[in-house]
């Protein structure tokens, strides 16, 4: 037998089991405390997991209800576009369904339908006298539109009809070489097709 084997350390007591010595960890009052503290903790943190899923099975997500309303609308401000384009295009949309006028400035893009303009413009075939093919311009008209059907498709509108298309001249910043860009305000508005067919009669 050597030292180590019947000399305890501070922390170990021999004890006789079986005939055969055994070592025996003596616990110092800090130990226990540290043990202690780390029970509670690990109580603790169950508890917070149990009441966490408690938590989230009771706070089921309600279903939202949408806003129903007869007209939607939107207002974009500093779209890139010349505004005597814009006011043609406009005027091309206006007392058309959103898709359909999507659909005719998606014609417009690919130079089937000219879009009809006033002022010293060239004729184009067709039942209109003066027109061009403003493509920049209908790609960023399709952006708007599809967003205020995105709108109505969200309020539940039932049909939308296109009843009003404003532009207006935006605060024209400058660019390189002192040349000045155009900028264009424009407010589009949708109304549902039963209620303005009721509006319209009761004029």
């Amino acid at each position: 037998m050597t030292e180590k084997s019947y000399a305890p350390t501070k922390n170990e007591k021999k004890t006789k089991v079986d005939g055969t010595m055994k070592k025996q960890k003596i616990e110092t009052p800090v130990q226990k405390i540290e043990k202690e503290i780390e029970e509670k903790s690990v109580e603790t943190s169950e508890n917070k997991e149990d009441k966490k899923l408690e938590t989230k099975k009771s706070e089921v997500k309600k279903p939202t209800k949408k806003v129903k309303k007869d007209e939607v609308s939107i207002n974009v401000k500093g779209v890139p576009i010349s505004t005597k384009y814009s006011m043609s295009i406009c005027r091309f949309i206006k007392h058309k369904s959103i898709e359909k006028a999507i659909a005719d400035l998606e014609e417009v893009i690919q130079l089937r339908k000219a879009v009809p303009m006033k002022g010293e413009i060239p004729h184009k075939k067709g039942k209109i006298m003066a027109g061009r093919f403003p493509e920049r311009a209908s790609k960023h008209f399709i952006v708007l539109l599809k967003s205020l059907l995105g709108n109505a498709n969200n309020h539940d509108v039932d049909e939308p009809i296109i009843i009003e298309a404003i532009p207006n001249m935006g605060s024209r910043p400058y660019g390189k070489h002192g040349i000045k860009r155009k900028r264009t305000h424009i407010i589009i508005r949708a109304r549902s097709k039963k209620l303005n067919n009721k509006k319209k009669k009761k004029k």
